[in-house]
């Protein structure tokens, strides 16, 4: 795993202190990955609560440590209640994530993404085509699948985290996390992410977890994406193919633990 700068806070920290406090992360997620975001968010060491309905999302984000928001599949009820959660988040100040899924190319979606967007997401991850088309410079990728290189989204995401104030983390080969004026990239992970249905949502809700119990939004991303990496290496290390990996991505999450990554950290 590659982190550049070599700066950063330790994402032993995050990690250790995500699995002391059991955050509650709230996700309104879609339907085709629900199942692997909540186990991610289990094997990570946080409490998944999947309350996406209207009447009930923003009452539970006014009490969740994070909420995590992905538009993956918006019905028309999921969508009133995303935009519920979001307002009830911003108004008790509760870290929220959002994963701007298929937008640009998509125009329900995208509409959503926009009126989310005026919220100012604590933390926006998505792939390069996807915070392309949000910062309203390009017409998004192939349904989820990026047509633009990470970097080319730099531009992008720096307007995106100007807009909102927050963080913005641009998923590839090489992560991309920036805000205003801070800039990490980390590298890892596995192209057996983009083998599996719902590898990048999974990583939305680890930033959740992450931004729960570390104030700092871009600081909170780069750990994520570096936990997640992480395990996204040696479960893919150790797999047989997709399906495979996709259980073991869990087990490598829920195995990897805080001394571990803190001797890493320390040999750098």
């Amino acid at each position: 795993m590659t982190r550049t700068p070599a700066t950063l806070p330790l994402s032993s920290d995050v990690l250790e202190a995500v699995r002391d406090a059991v955050p509650l992360i709230q996700s309104l997620t879609n339907a085709v990955t629900v199942e692997l975001v909540a186990n991610t968010t289990l094997s990570l060491g946080a409490t998944p609560a999947m309350v996406d309905i209207v009447g009930e999302a923003g009452p539970f984000a006014s009490v969740a440590s994070a909420v995590h928001i992905n538009i993956g599949t918006p019905h028309a009820e999921q969508r009133e209640a995303m935009l519920e959660a979001a307002d009830a988040a911003v108004a008790s100040g509760t870290p929220w994530v959002l994963d701007p899924v298929a937008v640009g190319m998509l125009p329900v979606r995208t509409a959503l993404a926009s009126e989310l967007l005026k919220r100012r997401p604590t933390i926006i991850r998505g792939n390069a085509s996807e915070i392309i088309a949000l910062a309203g410079v390009g017409a998004g990728g192939r349904g989820v699948d990026s047509e633009d290189d990470v970097e080319d989204a730099e531009v992008a995401a720096r307007e995106l985290a100007r807009i909102t104030g927050g963080a913005v983390a641009v998923s590839g080969p090489v992560d991309l996390i920036v805000d205003t004026d801070r800039t990490v990239r980390i590298a890892g992970g596995s192209v057996l992410l983009t083998r599996i249905t719902g590898g990048g949502c999974a990583l939305g809700a680890v930033m959740a977890a992450c931004v729960a119990v570390h104030p700092d939004p871009f600081e909170a991303a780069a750990a994520a994406s570096d936990i997640y990496g992480q395990a996204a290496e040696r479960a893919a290390a150790m797999a047989a193919g997709p399906g495979d990996f996709r259980s073991r991505l869990m087990d490598s999450l829920a195995g990897l633990s805080a001394a571990e990554l803190r001797a890493q950290e320390s040999a750098a």
